[in-house]
């Protein structure tokens, strides 16, 4: 397959580690780069110059870059230099066919190096097609004036799919600066009508929305609690969103809209499960159709999308779409059974939007797939109104020392939710019987406290104060025992970190997926000490 006739799906927010393995197994011959990451793809040049040859800046490029490139024997242009290389002359395009390879899209790399995964035109297209005949089918079809906020990194699935449809209707696309802290104000100033997130920012939106809200008077906190509840109160018995309480969605959530620019209608989470609370709470505050969806690089994104207005759905992420096939699988080994009376086990599926496998990794394909069907690596539950739970990750588990096994997904999902937390890592092993954790702290929330309970400094001496971290172990332990967690569940110890989990250090993915072998290497030191401490 040469790969000047594939279009290869990569990102320099992968590290510059994934960027060298990435350049070198797809044998890139040219790459195409923010202006600002150039210097990082350079870096890389040592290893990667067999292959690579041209650079292609999608802004400028510097004398001292130009030089650079000339050392490692690279042609470097700047995007207006490149795009007058062609001199005019015109170039026919080669016939392609259905079953033609339009992409190597590579995965994350979050247990390792990132895998190349083919996508064919046919399941490219017919994955478009599908969603636009969902969204066709409850009356929110896109058009021309629709305007797509696009913050996921344009080589992951779920961005690349929504704008390809959003380009097949003529609509607007915008981009985010790339801070995540300014990113609803990016959203107010772009007003999209959809939006595509994943859980963690979601929760950033939903924890700054709470601490908003208490932060107010007692007129404006009364009449926020007693508009919430009725509104919930009435979708949750079946009235549609825009109907449950327009008096309140004016006097009050209309704010809340406003802050998202004032016409966004359609609110997507993907990448990984969203907590019911923040599902419900967003459902109700932005007047707006809030969704969870699935799907993974294999299946070219969208899978399930959860109906807007079917309340029985929240936490779930829906049925199967129209051209996929589905079932569950059992998974003996962790109790799963796709045949007891609340089916759970491995979502598998099959139908053509499946990948054509791994770059070559032929291995790794016959690993995953069997006889057509895509083994997922995630544990489903099928709920009685034909929707899917995404309940655990294969991989996921381990057992306690005592014997215990523990999903330790579901427990950061629980615990993550915390107006205190930004994001938080829980751990624990076979050697170990109790559960401990890494915390990004919000830093509103904590100096709050702080200021509230006579404790000073600077962020980072708040992470290191024992009475910090006694206050964030009693509400991991409220919040435990609130959703009747097992003792087991509950998390002994914690390592705070003031300096968020980033992708500059490999901690998470550009989706903000946990990297938990990276994790554990990092933090490896802190960990040691908290179980030692602990005894």
């Amino acid at each position: 397959m040469p790969s000047e006739f594939v279009a290869c799906r990569s990102t320099t927010l992968l590290g510059a580690n994934a960027v060298e393995f990435i350049t070198c197994h797809a044998e890139l011959l040219i790459a195409f780069v923010e202006e600002k990451k150039i210097g990082e793809l350079l870096k890389t040049c040592h290893a990667t110059s067999k292959y690579l040859k041209t650079i292609v800046s999608f802004g400028g490029v510097t004398n001292d870059q130009k030089e650079e490139a000339k050392n490692h024997g690279l042609s470097i242009f700047s995007w207006e230099e490149f795009l007058i290389t062609g001199g005019g002359e015109p170039v026919d395009l080669p016939e392609k066919k259905k079953s033609d390879i339009c992409t190597i899209m590579y995965t994350s790399g979050t247990t390792g190096d990132p895998k190349g995964v083919m996508i064919s035109n046919e399941s490219l297209l017919i994955n478009l097609a599908g969603a636009d005949s969902v969204v066709q089918s409850i009356g929110e079809a896109f058009d021309q004036d629709d305007v797509y906020l696009s913050y996921l990194p344009l080589a992951h699935v779920f961005d690349r799919m929504f704008e390809e449809v959003f380009i097949s209707h003529g609509s607007r696309i915008g981009f985010w600066r790339g801070d995540v802290k300014l990113l609803v104000d990016d959203i107010a100033a772009l007003r999209p009508t959809v939006f595509c997130a994943v859980p963690r920012v979601l929760d950033r939106i939903y924890s700054g929305l709470t601490t908003k809200i208490s932060a107010g008077g007692i007129l404006k906190k009364t009449l926020f609690n007693l508009g919430y509840k009725m509104k919930l109160d009435s979708m949750k018995k079946g009235i549609k969103h825009e109907k449950a309480s327009p008096f309140f969605d004016k006097l009050v959530f209309s704010k809340v809209k406003e802050r998202l620019g004032g016409k966004i209608r359609i609110i997507v989470s993907g990448g990984a499960p969203l907590a019911v609370a923040v599902e419900e709470f967003l459902r109700v505050v932005t007047c707006a159709h809030v969704v969870q969806g699935y799907g993974l690089t294999e299946t070219c994104a969208g899978s399930f999308a959860a109906i807007p207005n079917e309340f029985s759905m929240a936490g779930t992420v829906g049925p199967p779409v129209p051209h996929i096939d589905v079932r569950l699988e059992s998974v003996s080994e962790m109790g799963y059974d796709a045949l007891a009376s609340i089916p759970r086990g491995e979502v598998c599926v099959k139908g053509s939007v499946l990948f054509s496998g791994y770059y070559k990794r032929e291995d790794l394909t016959q690993e995953v797939l069997t006889d057509g069907w895509f083994h997922t690596g995630d544990v489903g539950e099928w709920q009685p109104n034909g929707a899917l739970k995404i309940i655990d990750r294969k991989k996921n588990i381990f057992k306690l020392s005592q014997g215990e096994y523990v999903a330790v997904e579901n427990l950061e999902n629980i615990y993550g939710v915390l107006p205190e937390i930004d994001s938080i890592w829980v751990y624990g092993n076979s050697f170990e019987s109790f559960l401990i954790a890494v915390i990004n702290p919000n830093q509103q929330a904590l100096e709050n406290w702080a200021g509230q309970n006579g404790v000073t400094g600077s962020l980072a001496e708040l992470c290191e104060n024992a009475k910090t971290k006694e206050h964030f172990i009693a509400e991991l332990a409220k919040a435990a025992k609130e959703k009747k967690l097992k003792g087991f569940e509950f998390v002994r110890a914690v390592h705070l970190d003031a300096v968020p989990f980033d992708m500059e250090r490999d901690l998470i993915t550009p989706t903000y997926k946990k990297k938990r072998p990276q994790m554990l290497k990092y933090y490896q030191g802190a960990i040691d000490a908290l179980y030692k401490s602990s005894k």
